[in-house]
């Protein structure tokens, strides 16, 4: 019984350890996730003031750019996913990969050949034990964005959408990331960047019905488009790598949490069973003590005779 009782303090010991552990986890999420909210308000401005610019711009012209013309018979994509760098985030990671992969089979069928960029370790770590191609990969801060990460993920993209497929170019361009709803609901989703669709960036930013404005274009429309185009990539992957950053925050808040209440479940049936292993205990020692006290009686009565 000793044996056993020192086998179940023991374990309370390390499960109170990892129970401090996961609960100061959860604190630190929950304070970053504030932080990356207001990171994703104060991007949002920004991006809808440039896409209604970029839809003034192609509605205001006849000009054909990669910006906003559809391609007759697109064979190529590339698919951004965003992933997390570290682990303890529950399903945030595979639950991207997931739709990722969705999306993949999904322009498959349509006949595209999908070429894939990843970020964040876990995305990558998928892709690598299956041997899949990457064509290109960023890492190291996923959980705190900054604009300078988004132009560096953003350049190849754009390199790729500029070029001809016959040269390596894609024709579209797709985006796999986690759209920050709420503290309790995270969800993956996806959506193409390019060619950008003028009715719905129009219905997303609130001003279907709303007369633009008309431009004077100097020195010409497809020379601001060319201007737009990179700003207006680079302004959509960094607000979803800062939404993807504040659900990474959400959920391993919530994940935490769970291992803490999972944790504390665990002591307090542990503790039951060490509080029973030690009355069992204490009552061998009593059962024993008696034990000897009566034979030692019984040999006295003995002797006495």
């Amino acid at each position: 019984m000793g044996a056993q009782l020192r086998v179940y303090k023991r374990r309370i010991r390390a499960i109170t350890a990892t129970k401090k552990i996961t609960k100061a986890m959860e604190m630190i999420a929950a304070s970053r996730i504030v932080k990356a909210q207001r990171k994703v308000a104060a991007s949002m401005p920004y991006a809808t003031e440039l896409t209604r610019a970029v839809t003034a711009v192609a509605t205001g012209s006849n000009t054909k750019h990669a910006l906003t013309t559809e391609v007759e018979a697109p064979t190529r994509a590339a698919v951004l996913l965003i992933t997390s760098d570290r682990g303890l985030a529950g399903g945030y990671s595979s639950n991207a990969i997931k739709q990722a992969e969705r999306l993949t089979e999904r322009l498959r069928g349509e006949g595209k050949e999908v070429d894939t960029y990843i970020v964040g370790r876990k995305g990558l770590a998928y892709f690598g034990f299956r041997e899949r191609h990457v064509t290109d990969s960023w890492t190291g801060f996923t959980d705190s964005p900054a604009y300078a990460d988004a132009k560096r993920v953003a350049a190849p993209l754009i390199e790729a959408i500029q070029k001809e497929t016959a040269e390596g170019g894609v024709d579209e361009l797709h985006i796999v990331y986690t759209e920050f709803v709420s503290m309790m609901t995270q969800n993956a989703v996806d959506g193409r960047m390019l060619p950008l669709s003028l009715d719905k960036a129009v219905d997303e930013d609130g001003v279907k019905g709303e007369i633009l404005p008309l431009f004077e274009f100097e020195p010409s429309a497809e020379d601001v488009l060319d201007a737009l185009l990179p700003r207006y990539v680079e302004s959509r992957i960094y607000n979803a790598l800062l939404q993807a950053a504040a659900s990474e925050h959400a959920a391993r808040r919530r994940a935490m949490k769970s291992a803490t209440d999972n944790a504390g479940d665990l002591i307090k049936s542990l503790s039951r069973l060490a509080n029973a292993a030690r009355q069992a205990e204490i009552t061998q020692e009593i059962s024993e003590i008696v034990g000897g006290a009566s034979a030692m009686a019984d040999a006295t009565a003995g002797s006495d005779k």
